[in-house]
């Protein structure tokens, strides 16, 4: 996998996001574009999926269970040909197959509803477990929020996953730092989220979530007899200095001033990473 195609289809994640959001006038920028990176590694060429195919029983699955970063996963999966690129404008509008949150129902591409915040932890532990016993060689991904390990039902899923021993069951935590009413320290400290997967049995990475190349290596260096957890320290906002410095920045308004400034840096970011090639 080319590292600077990765960085660019990721900064197109980027700008797409920003630009969808832009027309519905508000949304979950700050945490879709913290996810941005990974969702590239992983659309990138790293999950074996077929765009004309989204329903191949033999794909990798993701489940996005901070689902309300589902704008993110929908540039992504566009971008990849899963649906045409217009269907972007629409987001969360009347009548819309691309909802605020993620549901598989109504979205080409999407493995599982998500939203109601945890629940993404126990649907990917099931997912893998059928891949299991279907006896395939298929990997469940699963997108965990930090705010979102503040519920029981991430731990109940993460001792699941170890007492079945599913190696095929890769998570990642956005390390954001923020959730909805302030910082993670403040609202619900997790200490060292890294150590307390450990504890449970899980094989435990933690890398900058910014950074393409570290997220490819660390899912070449993912368990073969455990689940995974890699940790993922990003920014709430990445990669857009006008999202980034907004203090409570986890739903905004994104119009006038704001947008114009967010869509030009991401349009700057993607004509140095052209540039640079």
């Amino acid at each position: 996998m080319d590292i600077r195609e990765l960085e660019i289809f990721a900064a197109r994640i980027r700008l797409e996001t920003t630009k969808m959001i832009g027309i519905r006038g508000f949304g979950h920028l700050s945490g879709s574009l913290s996810v941005a990176d990974v969702l590239a590694v992983l659309y990138g060429g790293f999950m074996r999926i077929r765009p004309e195919e989204p329903g191949w029983p033999g794909r990798d699955k993701l489940v996005l269970s901070k689902g309300h970063a589902g704008p993110a996963l929908y540039s992504a999966l566009a971008m990849r040909g899963f649906f045409p690129m217009d269907w972007l404008a629409t987001l969360n509008q009347p009548g819309t197959r691309l909802p605020s949150h993620c549901d598989r129902l109504l979205t080409p591409g999407v493995d599982m509803t998500t939203g109601s915040l945890g629940q993404g932890a126990s649907a990917a532990a099931g997912l893998a477990l059928a891949q299991k016993m279907d006896n395939l060689d298929s990997r469940t991904f699963l997108i965990l929020g930090d705010g979102e390990c503040n519920e029981g039902q991430v731990w109940e899923a993460a001792l699941f996953a170890n007492q079945y021993k599913l190696s095929n069951l890769i998570a990642f935590v956005d390390y954001n730092k923020k959730q909805l009413d302030g910082t993670t320290a403040e609202v619900m400290d997790m200490g060292d989220i890294s150590a307390k997967f450990a504890s449970f049995g899980w094989h435990t990475q933690n890398i900058d979530g910014g950074c393409v190349k570290s997220i490819l290596a660390a899912l070449n260096a993912v368990s073969a007899d455990a689940p995974s957890c890699i940790v993922l320290n990003t920014i709430k906002g990445a990669k857009v200095p006008t999202v980034e410095k907004i203090e409570y920045n986890h739903h905004i308004v994104v119009e006038g001033d704001l947008l114009a400034a967010a869509i030009a840096e991401c349009e700057l970011e993607l004509q140095k990473l052209e540039v640079r090639g």
